[in-house]
């Protein structure tokens, strides 16, 4: 399975990660999630593993929500759906190693993940 990183381009915290892949020549595949959609199974599925920390609630998008809006996140459909209309509110980034889910980026955990796992 590939390893696939999850973000958008102009983040500076999926910048260090991509860095850190190059570096350690991992082989993955960089996908925008402003360009390209992401689909309701990826994010239900992302929910049901990552919980509420998928939202990224310090975000300018969270921000920019309404009340009831952020109010409904707890529902999973309904988050869901928000999360396909405001990609940017997805905490970045996302990597996924087809066996392991790692959300924002630390080097230590990196070093850990890749470590730990033959890909």
């Amino acid at each position: 399975m590939t390893t696939t990183l999850y973000g958008i381009k102009n983040c500076d915290t999926v910048r260090k990660a991509r860095r850190w892949l190059d570096d350690h020549n991992v082989d993955y595949q960089f996908h925008d999630v402003r360009e390209q959609a992401l689909t309701a199974e990826q994010l239900h599925n992302w929910l049901q593993e990552l919980g509420n920390s998928l939202i990224n609630k310090r975000s300018t998008t969270w921000k920019q929500l309404s009340d009831e809006q952020r109010r409904t996140i707890d529902d999973d459909a309904s988050a869901v759906q928000l999360l396909l209309q405001h990609p940017t509110l997805m905490k970045r980034p996302l990597l996924d190693t087809g066996s392991a889910r790692q959300l924002g980026f630390k080097a230590e955990h990196y070093e850990q993940l890749f470590t730990h796992h033959t890909l």
